[in-house]
């Protein structure tokens, strides 16, 4: 019903306040300024404009369409870039699930580095936690998955570079009953505790959790930072990873207990979706390295 031109014309018009002034920063004739109106004016069957003698004012129609009119124009500007950007083989945005076994000060530098990198897209980060990294890239909610297990647990079009082994650690409070223990702790002694647990966020593939007993009452919880609080309070027992636990421990705040059941070690991994790949996510896939590197940067 209206072209870019004739929303441009109305917005311009009563920015400025009279068809003179908006002639001249459009490059038109005033004539074809107040004859652009008038058309719309006619199409509408309303005044858009109230004109006096050198200037207009608008309308309370008027303040409606020109309100409406530049949410358009923002649209279809919108609309021209995000179509360019496929034209190039940019995304509008490249969404990262990590899982909260990584180390967190490392998220803040990739950040800062993309947007330096894309000024113009957005990254989209999310926490997950065990099979919810999976759940999430399978799901297409995200493009890349930092610290997913080495075991895919899922079919498709995926690829990934291994990051190594993450080791664990069994600590409690320095208040804790088993804390004046000093011999390697049976499951037994254990099961008398609760264990401290991370919620799965995985919404369609089957939940897991890292570290639990048989018939062991838990602690649910949300993210690591959670379980530290638990365990710093003596509410819980669990093990953590390795580069979590231990400035705890040499803090003082958590002390580490040899277990008889030493817990596994797991493998993680870089996973990406090889059906969403554009240059975004290649930049990111070469900007997080190779295998010591993810290792180096993120597990330890």
């Amino acid at each position: 019903m209206f072209s870019y031109n004739d929303l441009q014309v109305i917005d311009v018009v009563a920015r400025r306040g009279s068809f003179s002034a908006a002639a001249e920063e459009l490059h038109k004739v005033p004539s074809a300024i107040s004859y652009t109106v008038r058309v719309i004016e006619e199409r509408l069957a309303v005044d858009l404009f109230v004109r006096l003698h050198r200037q207009v004012q608008l309308t309370p129609a008027g303040e409606f369409f020109v309100e409406e009119a530049r949410a358009l124009l923002k649209q279809m500007e919108l609309l021209k870039m995000q179509t360019q950007r496929v034209a190039n083989g940019w995304s509008q945005s490249v969404s990262v699930a990590l899982d909260t076994v990584v180390r967190e000060s490392r998220v803040n530098t990739l950040v800062r580095d993309f947007y330096r990198q894309f000024p113009d897209m957005e990254l989209h980060l999310t926490m997950e936690v065990f099979n919810g990294v999976w759940d999430a890239l399978s799901d297409g909610r995200a493009d890349i998955a930092i610290g997913a297990t080495a075991a895919v647990p899922v079919s498709g079009h995926f690829d990934y570079r291994d990051m190594g082994v993450l080791e664990w650690r069994f600590v409690i409070s320095p208040d804790h009953p088993l804390a004046q223990t000093d011999y390697p702790l049976e499951a037994e002694e254990l099961i008398e505790y609760p264990a401290i647990c991370l919620e799965d966020t995985s919404r369609v593939l089957p939940k897991r959790v890292t570290w639990l007993m048989d018939n062991q009452r838990r602690i649910m919880v949300p993210n690591w930072h959670s379980a530290m609080s638990c365990l710093k309070s003596g509410l819980g027992i669990c093990v953590v990873p390795e580069h979590k636990a231990l400035p705890l421990i040499e803090s003082g705040e958590l002390v580490e207990k040899q277990l008889a059941v030493k817990p596994p070690v797991s493998p993680c991994c870089l996973a990406w979706n090889k059906e969403s790949q554009n240059p975004a996510i290649d930049w990111l896939l070469d900007y997080l390295g190779d295998s010591e590197q993810l290792h180096r940067e993120w597990m330890r």
